[in-house]
């Protein structure tokens, strides 16, 4: 049923076989370019699969961004709906029908892999030397690729072999299981190691998840490693250099996007939109040629003594208050402004109200 995609898979291998068999001037298939042409066309099997799917990647983390911004929106909306899940699950598909969100959208670039992973692991596990030849490669293709070796392991075999298969492969000359099985686990540990960064990236770039989410995210975190360590022993050393090379372009894009989009309120984030923030140049502020300049107001300076509002007239004499200095020690100073005021009361200035008058508690000391 599936026979259409390991013919694919085969015939883009056989392509980068062919280009790298050129650049290293057809080098025979024992020798160790012979192998290493295969080992690139496997790797460049992962680049020619990312660079396809790279559009999906781009559409997950928006979607991811977008999820984010929902967060608080969907905070209240479960303050709102309390325990009726039937009108919760609602109003989230309107909402992010509203917004555009698609949820499924964070599954894009992995659900196209699986298949691809399984179909290179499904051709790999049938190479063997004498073989017939398989998905569109002829017989002598098939076995080179079955005799193509890294480091002196075929890519063909696998840490734990058993039957016809594990025969030819040991028949191989210069082949033992000794050196199969260093190259296998160094493979395992190293595709292990990269599975673990790769998940810790994709936490850094989904942003802080409390509750469920964040126990899925802690099992993922630990959990596909460990089951990747135990099935790696039946991992043929080809599908390891894949999922090694694939976990190490993972990586090196989701660096890159948590560089240019860094997820919404973290400290990248924050830094890079100050760095975005336009310089204010100086000159922009000065006014223009004719234009009156506008001085902000000064303060008072300091030590400088004003009476309050209520110890002066209405002629803006100071009357007798002790803090302006309007009194001397025996009142003098201020019955005489008294009586000198109370002189021109029939004067033109009388006839205003409040004129002559001041507040009531003027000529009055403060009992200390």
């Amino acid at each position: 049923m599936l026979d259409w995609l390991y013919t694919a898979i085969s015939w883009v291998m056989a392509r980068w076989h062919s280009l790298w068999n050129l650049i290293f001037q057809d080098p025979a298939p024992e020798t160790a370019l012979g192998g290493l042409s295969w080992v690139l066309a496997i790797v460049f099997l992962v680049v020619t699969i990312r660079l396809i799917l790279f559009p999906l990647f781009v559409k997950q983390v928006k979607s991811q961004r977008a999820m984010q911004e929902l967060q608080p929106e969907i905070a209240k909306l479960r303050k709102q709906y309390g325990s009726d899940r039937q009108g919760m699950a609602v109003a989230m598909q309107q909402l992010q029908k509203e917004r555009g969100v698609n949820p499924l959208a964070g599954c894009l670039p992995i659900l196209p892999q699986i298949p691809v992973f399984l179909s290179l692991f499904h051709v790999l596990r049938r190479l063997a030397p004498g073989k017939q030849g398989l998905y569109s490669w002829t017989d002598q293709l098939t076995d080179e690729a079955a005799r193509a070796k890294l480091f002196g392991a075929p890519i063909s075999a696998s840490f734990n072999m058993s039957g016809a298969k594990e025969e030819a492969i040991l028949g191989i000359a210069g082949v033992n299981y000794t050196n199969i099985r260093i190259v296998a686990f160094a493979l395992i540990v190293v595709m292990c190691f990269t599975t673990y960064f790769t998940q810790k990236q994709i936490m850094a770039r989904s942003g802080p998840v409390e509750g469920q989410a964040a126990m899925v995210q802690k099992l993922m975190l630990y959990g596909v490693p460990i089951s990747l360590f135990v099935s790696g022993f039946i991992f043929p050393i080809g599908v390891l250099i894949y999922w090694m090379t694939n976990n190490l372009w993972t990586m090196g894009q989701q660096f890159f996007i948590l560089r240019k989009m860094p997820p919404p309120g973290s400290d990248a984030a924050k830094a890079k939109a100050a760095a975005e923030k336009p310089a204010v140049d100086p000159r922009t502020l000065a006014p223009k040629p004719g234009a009156k300049p506008v001085r902000p107001k000064q303060g008072r300076p300091s030590g400088t003594t004003v009476a309050p509002a209520s110890t002066v007239d209405g002629d803006g004499v100071v009357g007798n208050d002790p803090v302006a200095g309007g009194s001397t020690a025996n009142g003098s100073t201020g019955n005489g402004a008294t009586g000198s005021r109370a002189a021109g009361s029939g004067s033109g200035r009388s006839s205003r109200p409040g004129a002559g008058q001041g507040p009531a508690n003027r000529g009055k000391r403060k009992r200390r």
